[in-house]
C-alpha cells in the first residue's frame, strides 16, 4: 500500500468479534484516531471547560435523565435556552389563575340546578328557577376556591420575590392540583348522585364556569410543571426571568380580573334590590363582559337608573384597563418575537452568508473547486469501498447460494439474469451509492471591500424586520383562525337545542363578536353557551386587537403606499412621476424618443414665432443653444443651479478647509478630539429624538460608520494596547457579518456608537493624564 502523510488517519483492521458460535467475520479496514478519553475524563474536562456546568448533558434528552437534578444560581452568567418555559409559561399561568378564581367565586356563589318547567310551561334555560343544592357541593367548592386563591397568592409572591421559588412554585402546584381535584370530584358526584331531572330540570351556569374552572386550574398546574422540570434540568436559574413591562402585564391582569368580578357583584345587587331575579352573579359576570368589550348584544340591560348611572364610570375603568392589558400584550409578543425569533433569525442567515463569503477572487476559485469536489463525494453517512479491502466469503456465498427448493430457483430466474456479474462483485462495492439525492446549490458571495459587507448585512436586517413582520401577522391570523371556527363549534354544539343554531349561523355570531359589532340578532341563550361565551370572549376580542395591529405594519401599510401612488399618478399627480417612470423603463423610453424623433421628421423643421422672437431678443455674439436632444442632464441643472453668494462661497472654503484636516495623515489627536466630542453630542442628540419622537431607531449610513470607526479607533496605539481596551473597554475591531457585528450588539446603533465614543474619550483622557505623569516626572528629573 502507498505510504501517507503523518497528518493522514491510519488504516488498520478492526478486532474480531464473532458473530455466530464457530465462525468468525472477516476483518474489515476501519480509520484508527485518537483513543478515545474514559466517559468520566470527558464529564470531568467538559465542567471545568463550562465553569461545572455541563451544558452538553443538559442538552441530550432522555426519559432516565429526566430524575437527574442540576440546579442553578440565581446569576450564575449561564444563557437560559428554554426560553418559553421560563418567561412565556409564568405569564400564562399568571393570566389563567385569575381568571379561574373568578369563575371559581362564580361556581361558589350560584346554584348548580334549575327548573325549566313553571307553573306546567317549559320556559328557556335563562328564565329558569334555580333551586338549592346539597350542602357538601357547597363546602367542596369553597375549599377549591380557596386551595386556587392562595395558590394564586404563592404564586404572586414568587414574581415579587418575596418567597424563594423552590418553594412557592411548588406550593402553587399542589394548591391548583388540589383545586382540580375537588372541583372535579364535585361535578362527578352531582352528576353520579343528585343530578338534575332532565328534561325538567337541567344544570345552570354555575356548573359549567365549574367545569372551565377546574380545566383553568388543571392547565395551569401542567404548564408550570414544564417549567419546574426546566429548573431541574437546569436550562434556567430558580427565579423567573420577567422584566419590569412583564411584571406589570401581571398585575394589570389581576386588576382587569378584580374589576370584573367586583362590577359583577355590584350590578347582580343592585338589581336584586330593584326586584330582578334573574340578575344573577353569573348572569350579571356575562353582562359586565359585554359591557367593557364593548360587544353589547342587548339580551341583558340595566333596568333602572342606579344601574345606569353606574355604567358611565364602569364601563370607562374597564376599557382602560383592557386597553392596558392588551397593550402590554402586545409589547409582550413583540418584544418575545424580536428577541427570540427575529434575532435567530438574524443570526442564522448572517451565518449562513458568512460561510458564503469570500474575499478575493481567487478565494472564489479555491472555494468553487471545493464545493464540486465535495457534491462528487457519496452522500454522509455512506463509506466509499476501499480498493484494497478483503474479499468478504460471508457476502460471497450468500451472493451465490444454492436455493433450498427447485421452485425457489425458477421463480426467480429472471432476477437472477439481470443480477449476471453483479452477483460476483462484493457486496461492499455492490452497494456503493451511486446516486445522490440532489442538493440545493448556494452561490458564493464575493465581498472584497468592508462596504459590500456593510450592505450585505443591511440586507440582512432589512431581510429580518420584514420577516418579523409576516411571522406576527401569520401567528395572529392563525390564532384568529382557530379562536374563530373552534369557538363556532362548541356554541354550535351549545346552542343548537335551545335556538336551533346551525354551523354557519356560529361561525356568522363569532365573527360578529370578535368584531365587537354585536347586532344582537343571535345571543347566547344556553347557560352553557353563555358561561362559554366569557372565557371565550376574554382571549379571543385581545386576539383580534393584536391582529389589527399586526395588519397595520403589513396589509394595511401596503395599502395606503399603493393609495398614495395611485393618488400620484391620477388625482394628485406627483411632479416627475412620469420621467421616473420612464427613466426605470428604458424600453418604453427609448420608443417613445423613436416616435417623437420620427414625428419631427415628418413635421420638418418648422420656425414658429415663438422661435422667431428668441432669435431676436438673443445676444448676437452668444453662440446658439444647443438643440433640444443633445442638452443633458448636467446642462439642465446647470441652468437650475443659482449663482453663488458669499455665504456658499464661504461655507464651500470652510469645507474644503474641513476636508484638508481630516486627512488621516496629517490631521492631529487635538483635532480628532474636538470632533469626538462633537459625534458624541451628535449621538446623544439621536438617541434623544428617537425617545421623544418614539420613531424607530436611527440607523447610520456606511459614511457615518467610517467616521465613528476613527473616532473610536484613534485612541487606541498599537496592537497590544487596542488588545487590551478591547478586553477592558469593549469592541474596537469588528466584522459588520461576523459575531461581533455592532449590528448584532443587542442594542440600537445609536447607543452602541455612543458608548463606544465615550470608551474612546475614556482613553483618550487616560492617555493625557499618562503624557502629563510622564512630563511631570521628566520635569522633575531635570531639577
Amino acid at each position: 500500500m502507498a505510504s501517507t502523510s503523518d497528518r493522514s488517519p491510519t488504516i488498520a483492521p478492526s478486532p474480531e468479534k464473532p458473530d455466530s458460535p464457530g465462525r468468525t467475520s472477516p476483518p474489515q479496514h476501519v480509520i484508527m484516531t485518537a483513543p478515545a478519553m474514559p466517559p468520566s475524563e470527558q464529564r470531568m474536562l467538559q465542567r471545568e471547560q463550562t465553569g461545572g456546568k455541563s451544558t452538553k448533558r443538559r442538552q441530550s434528552w432522555s426519559w432516565r435523565s429526566l430524575g437527574r437534578f442540576w440546579e442553578r444560581k440565581r446569576e450564575d452568567g449561564s444563557k437560559n435556552d428554554w426560553w418559553f418555559a421560563s418567561t412565556g409559561i409564568p405569564l400564562l399561568a399568571a393570566t389563567l389563575g385569575p381568571l379561574a378564581n373568578v369563575l371559581s367565586i362564580a361556581a361558589l356563589v350560584t346554584y348548580w340546578r334549575m327548573n325549566v318547567v313553571v307553573d306546567g310551561q317549559v320556559v328557556s334555560e335563562l328564565a329558569g328557577v334555580p333551586f338549592e343544592d346539597p350542602r357538601w357541593t357547597y363546602w367542596l367548592n369553597a375549599a377549591s376556591l380557596i386551595c386556587g386563591f392562595v395558590g394564586n397568592l404563592f404564586l404572586l409572591m414568587n414574581f415579587t420575590q418575596k418567597i424563594r421559588y423552590i418553594i412557592a412554585l411548588p406550593v402553587t402546584i399542589v394548591l391548583w392540583y388540589t383545586a382540580t381535584g375537588l372541583l372535579t370530584a364535585v361535578l362527578i358526584c352531582m352528576e353520579l348522585f343528585v343530578p338534575p331531572d332532565r328534561p325538567s330540570q337541567t344544570y345552570t351556569q354555575g356548573y359549567w364556569y365549574g367545569v372551565m374552572a377546574a380545566v383553568l386550574y388543571c392547565t395551569c398546574s401542567m404548564i408550570l410543571m414544564i417549567n419546574m422540570v426546566g429548573y431541574w434540568r437546569g436550562h434556567y436559574p430558580q427565579t423567573f426571568t420577567l422584566t419590569e413591562s412583564q411584571r406589570t402585564l401581571i398585575l394589570q391582569t389581576m386588576m382587569f380580573f378584580i374589576w370584573l368580578a367586583g362590577g359583577a357583584g355590584m350590578f347582580a345587587r343592585i338589581e336584586t334590590l330593584h326586584g330582578q331575579d334573574n340578575w344573577t352573579f353569573a348572569n350579571a359576570l356575562y353582562f359586565c363582559d359585554v359591557t367593557i368589550l364593548t360587544v353589547g348584544f342587548g339580551d341583558i340591560v340595566p333596568s333602572n337608573d342606579v344601574s345606569r348611572g353606574l355604567v358611565f364610570p364602569y364601563s370607562v375603568g374597564g376599557i382602560i384597563m383592557l386597553g392596558l392589558v392588551v397593550s402590554s400584550i402586545y409589547r409582550f409578543s413583540t418584544d418575545l418575537g424580536q428577541e427570540k425569533v427575529v434575532r435567530k433569525h438574524i443570526d442564522k442567515v448572517r451565518s449562513r452568508t458568512l460561510d458564503r463569503t469570500v474575499n478575493s477572487s481567487f478565494e472564489l476559485r479555491e472555494r468553487s473547486r471545493t464545493r464540486r469536489r465535495q457534491r462528487s463525494l457519496p452522500a454522509a453517512g455512506s463509506l466509499a469501498p476501499i480498493i484494497s479491502a478483503p474479499f468478504n466469503p460471508v457476502d460471497r456465498s450468500l451472493a451465490t447460494r444454492i436455493p433450498a427448493r427447485p421452485e425457489e430457483d425458477g421463480a426467480k430466474t429472471k432476477k437472477k439474469k439481470r443480477k449476471g456479474a453483479a452477483a460476483m462483485v462484493p457486496s461492499a462495492v455492490r452497494h456503493y451509492p451511486h446516486h445522490h439525492p440532489r442538493r440545493k446549490k448556494t452561490r458564493l458571495l464575493l465581498l472584497r471591500e468592508e462596504k459590500d459587507r456593510f450592505e450585505t448585512m443591511r440586507a440582512i436586517q432589512h431581510s429580518a424586520a420584514r420577516f418579523k413582520r409576516w411571522y406576527a401577522l401569520t401567528l395572529s391570523v392563525l390564532a384568529f383562525g382557530i379562536l374563530w371556527c373552534i369557538g363556532a363549534v362548541v356554541f354550535w354544539r351549545a346552542e343548537q337545542k335551545a335556538q336551533g343554531l346551525t354551523y354557519f349561523q356560529a361561525l356568522y355570531f363569532c365573527y360578529v363578536s370578535l368584531l365587537t359589532i354585536g347586532y344582537g340578532d343571535l345571543a347566547p341563550k344556553s347557560n352553557a353557551g353563555r358561561s362559554f361565551f366569557v372565557v371565550w370572549s376574554l382571549i379571543a376580542v385581545p386576539t383580534m386587537t393584536i391582529l389589527i395591529s399586526d395588519m397595520g405594519d403589513t396589509v394595511i401599510s401596503g395599502f395606503k403606499n399603493a393609495t398614495s401612488k395611485l393618488a400620484d399618478v391620477t388625482v394628485l399627480p406627483k411632479d416627475g412621476i412620469w420621467h421616473d417612470f420612464l427613466q426605470s423603463q428604458p424600453r418604453l423610453l427609448n420608443l417613445l424618443q423613436q416616435e417623437a424623433a420620427r414625428r419631427r421628421i415628418k413635421r420638418g423643421m418648422a420656425l414658429g414665432p415663438g422661435d422667431e422672437e428668441e432669435d431676436r431678443n438673443r445676444d448676437p455674439e452668444s453662440p446658439p443653444p444647443d438643440p433640444p436632444s443633445l442638452r443633458t442632464d448636467d446642462d439642465d441643472a446647470a441652468d437650475r443651479t443659482p449663482p453663488p453668494t458669499a455665504t456658499t462661497a464661504a461655507t464651500a472654503i470652510t469645507t474644503d478647509n474641513d476636508d484638508d484636516d481630516n486627512d488621516p495623515e496629517t490631521e492631529s489627536d487635538a483635532r480628532l478630539a474636538q470632533r469626538l466630542a462633537r459625534a458624541i453630542r451628535a449621538v446623544a442628540n439621536d438617541i434623544k429624538e428617537d425617545v421623544d419622537s418614539a420613531r424607530r431607531p436611527k440607523r447610520y449610513r456606511y459614511e457615518e460608520w467610517v467616521e465613528f470607526t476613527k473616532l473610536i479607533r484613534f485612541t487606541a496605539e498599537g496592537r497590544e494596547e487596542e488588545e487590551r481596551d478591547e478586553e477592558e473597554d469593549g469592541l474596537v475591531e469588528w466584522d459588520w457579518i461576523g459575531e461581533n457585528s455592532p449590528m448584532m450588539a443587542g442594542m440600537n446603533e445609536a447607543e452602541f456608537v455612543l458608548d463606544r465614543l465615550c470608551e474612546s474619550l475614556g482613553r483618550y483622557l487616560r492617555r493625557g493624564d499618562g503624557v502629563g505623569a510622564k512630563r511631570e516626572r521628566e520635569r522633575e528629573r531635570m531639577r
